[in-house]
């Protein structure tokens, strides 16, 4: 086994993982540095798990709030049909990763950017490349590690139960190859991918009489509609939610009154939701998920055998022909926030996950001291509860307020679109904004004191 320097000869920073995290502080960093950058991933290619992911998916949120600062996704268009007809553009999984082969491309041409694909970082200071090279990290290299919060998928990770033999077990990502008239379909998972994973087989012929749902919590979900780029949409749902957190007399009735505004949803609306990831959906899709009307709450499930579901509280008896899906992996991980730059650079979710790897790598280029990095770049955590929901609200509050203390900080943050929250040049004096601004300037202290309150109550 060779040992040599050579591809990170010269190199100022060593980033893993060309996932989104990755991909978007070298895009900063090269932008707005001088920085020589040795990219590693894993995979054959850049983009992370949306090279893994099931061939139906597609961005939860507006293409032009995901991706990195100098090239935004999509074009920027509405839908100009379907479901959606009005709302941003969704790049699909495809496009993603066409996306971000199309930013590697980019970086590798300004020559400052080396990538190693299918290599590995063994979490210190060296690399191992497919060649079987072992290429030791120069000592004035930094290492950023893009993996930090890595996420598991279920066409990556194993089911979390048993599976016996004679049973019918599937990742979401076989979805599209089931038939329309199997007996029974048993999608488990609460999340995002088990509602993508209910929407599909509907769309695809599936009745919903033969989908039988196992959903240990029931998930409180952001409207899509009010997720937008477009200011006066997106302002008007910061200054509703911040009234509503203000009025609220508990994170129950906070979450209540965020549906009484169209801001959150909830499938089941005679349950009260225990799970907060808030990730988007479409009414229409509501729609469907509610025509399931076979939901099994009986806890995670523990074991697959042919005709049987064992869960923690009981056993489902199934058809002896069902297929059970599995779309329970656990997503991104839920990791301890720690100071971004430490020994290591661990880049982590700031305000959004796209956005504060891109503000990271703005940093890292423009700024040399790293408490000052670190001070202008608080993270935030990847809530589950209501309580870590609000905790999140909280903290991103505070970032966002640490940010606007540098004036080039914040004016590169009011440039990209990867800020969700940005108000372009000129829309402050539209009505409808100017309004939805005033309201949260006048409602975000009493807004912050409540949600310190119940951030407490994190598990």
């Amino acid at each position: 086994m060779s040992v040599t320097a050579a591809p990170l000869r010269g190199a100022t920073h060593l980033v893993v993982g060309a996932g989104a995290a990755g991909m978007a502080f070298t895009d900063a960093l090269i932008d707005h540095g001088d920085a020589r950058v040795v990219l590693v991933d894993r995979r054959p290619g850049p983009g992370g798990h949306w090279r893994d992911a099931y061939p139906f998916v597609r961005l939860h949120q507006a293409s032009c709030f995901y991706g990195v600062a100098s090239t935004p996704l999509g074009g920027g268009r509405l839908q100009a049909d379907g479901p959606e007809r009005g709302l941003h553009e969704r790049a699909t999984g495809a496009e993603v990763v066409t996306y971000y082969e199309q930013v590697l491309d980019r970086l590798l041409a300004t020559g400052r950017v080396t990538f190693l694909a299918r290599s590995s970082w063994d979490g210190a200071r060296l690399i191992r490349t497919p060649d079987g090279g072992e290429h030791p990290v120069p000592g004035g290299c930094r290492v950023v590690d893009a993996t930090y919060h890595s996420g598991a998928i279920p066409a990556t990770s194993p089911p979390p139960f048993d599976v016996l033999p004679g049973s019918t077990v599937v990742p979401v990502n076989a979805v599209l190859q089931l038939p329309s008239d199997l007996p029974e379909v048993v999608v488990v998972g609460s999340g995002k991918t088990a509602t993508d994973a209910c929407v599909q087989l509907l769309e695809q012929g599936v009745p919903a009489s033969r989908i039988t749902w196992v959903r240990p919590r029931e998930p409180w979900m952001l409207n899509r509609a009010v997720v937008q780029p477009e200011p006066a949409v997106f302002q008007r749902m910061v200054a509703d939610q911040l009234e509503a957190v203000a009025s609220s007399s508990g994170p129950d009735d906070l979450f209540r009154r965020l549906e009484d505004a169209g801001i959150m949803l909830r499938v089941d609306p005679g349950r009260t939701p225990t799970m907060a990831r808030t990730p988007t959906l479409a009414v229409w899709e509501l729609e469907l998920l509610r025509s399931v009307t076979h939901v099994v709450r009986l806890g995670r499930v523990r074991a697959v055998a042919p005709g049987l579901v064992e869960l923690e509280e009981g056993t489902l008896r199934v058809d002896p022909g069902a297929v059970v899906v599995h779309c329970a992996a656990p997503g991104l991980s839920a990791r301890p926030l720690v100071p971004v730059w430490d020994d290591v650079v661990r880049l982590q979710s700031v305000v959004y996950p796209c956005f504060g790897a891109a503000l990271s790598g703005y940093l890292e280029a423009t700024r040399s001291e790293d408490p000052e990095k670190n001070r202008l770049c608080l993270p935030t955590p990847e809530g589950d509860s209501l309580a870590d929901w609000c905790w999140m609200q909280l903290r991103s509050a505070h970032a966002v307020a640490a940010l606007a203390t540098e004036p080039d900080a914040a004016a590169w943050a009011a440039g990209t679109t990867l800020n969700l929250g940005r108000v372009p040049p000129g829309q402050e004096s539209r009505p409808a904004v100017s309004c939805a601004l005033e309201r949260s300037r006048a409602a975000a202290p009493g807004a912050l004191e409540v949600l310190a309150r119940y951030a407490g109550e994190r598990r």
